[in-house]
């Protein structure tokens, strides 16, 4: 196997980045997965998050393939607020757009007087004796290999509903700490090829966006991936996750699909 990158994008200065190898996609080598896109396009727009706000939703929107090669990131102010702000992130390559994100930063504010029921996933697996790869049948590629995974239900090796623990392996941007949201987006997008219901090699499942709600930040390095996908009679498709904590539910992400035979 190949080394893993040291990050998944090199900072380059005035908005600008150099994805790794750890971004790599399993279909093509020269495009990135859609996780970590997702994860540095609403980190850069926290930037302009007001104080006491965190991130509720993000939605990102793939205008295509996410080319392996600089990109500039432009961030852009919605409908700024004290309370509740929309922020929008671009991604482009070589000048053309390739992915947008838009994120919904809420304040925090005091306790509310009801408790919600707690789910707790499944423990942590113990460590195997090999690492697990995501999508093994489709060889040795970055970003599979910039996250352990650890299965509690279904398997790598065939089709339908899974659930794994996802821990990232390396910081999003160089030099700079890992956060609980980049944890989570990282994961997230993984979800439709986790728990795709027909074979990836001879079936195309593509998600033209993501959209993940968030109840609160990930405690610890790993977050739990709870997921399935259901298809419609006329090659569409509907993949939705829940990922958690040791302590329970911090976020929903769902993707729309376009199935199609190779």
């Amino acid at each position: 196997m190949s080394e893993i990158a040291e990050a998944f994008y090199l900072p380059l200065g005035e908005g600008r980045y150099a994805p790794t190898r750890a971004t790599e996609s399993p279909w093509d080598t020269d495009s990135q997965h859609g996780g970590p896109p997702s994860a540095l396009l609403a980190h850069l727009a926290g930037a302009a998050a007001g104080p006491g706000q965190r991130a509720g939703r993000v939605s990102v929107d793939f205008l295509g393939a996410v080319p392996r090669r600089e990109l500039t990131v432009e961030v852009s102010p919605v409908r700024p607020g004290r309370r509740v702000a929309l922020t929008e992130a671009r991604m482009s390559v070589d000048g053309r757009a390739v992915a947008v994100a838009r994120v919904w930063h809420l304040a925090t504010g005091p306790t509310p007087p009801a408790t919600t029921p707690v789910v707790v996933p499944p423990p942590l697996p113990e460590e195997g004796a090999a690492p697990t790869l995501l999508l093994p049948h489709l060889g040795d590629w970055g970003y599979g290999r910039a996250l352990d995974w650890r299965y509690t239900s279904g398997s790598p090796d065939r089709p339908g509903p899974a659930a794994v623990w996802t821990r990232v392996r390396v910081p999003l941007v160089a030099g700079e700490p890992l956060t609980p949201l980049a944890r989570v987006l990282v994961a997230a997008d993984a979800a439709n090829g986790i728990s795709a219901e027909l074979d990836l090699t001879g079936w195309l499942s593509i998600p033209p966006g993501m959209t993940t709600t968030l109840l609160r930040e990930p405690a610890g390095g790993w977050v739990h991936l709870d997921c399935r996908t259901l298809l419609s009679d006329d090659g569409l498709g509907l993949c939705s996750g829940v990922l958690s904590d040791p302590a329970g539910v911090v976020a929903e992400v769902a993707q729309p699909l376009l199935v199609r035979r190779r």
